[in-house]
């Protein structure tokens, strides 16, 4: 099977002759198979719409995840797993504690950054 010389013109696709509005240009159209068994398009259809919904799903999620990088939403987590590994015997505080901590640092100890 060769290359197709254009999108659309692969397996799945058929072919019909177009005659132009003069009657006399005659084209190709690539347009999508239909069933040839009586089977309805419309399941094909709905699993394409499942397929770009869950590629989209996991696009949300991907930025979801980026977002929450990028605001901190990890750093607690981390703080704790390193406390397990390299300080066994010290306290884990609680989250919010973790947090008021570490505002307080960022504003008795301004560094370089945008705020």
């Amino acid at each position: 099977m060769g290359c197709p010389d254009r999108i659309g013109a692969g397996p799945g696709t058929w072919r019909r002759p177009y005659q132009g509005h003069d009657g006399g240009n005659t084209s190709t159209l690539t347009a999508a198979a239909q069933p040839t068994d009586g089977r309805s398009p419309r399941p094909a259809v709905s699993r394409r719409l499942r397929v770009a919904g869950s590629a989209g799903a996991a696009r949300v999620r991907a930025f979801a995840s980026w977002f929450n990088a990028v605001l901190g939403g990890q750093d607690y987590r981390r703080y704790v797993d390193h406390l397990q590994r390299r300080h066994p015997g010290c306290e884990i505080p609680s989250e919010r504690e973790y947090w008021r901590r570490r505002h307080a640092d960022a504003d008795s100890n301004p560094q370089s950054r945008c705020c």
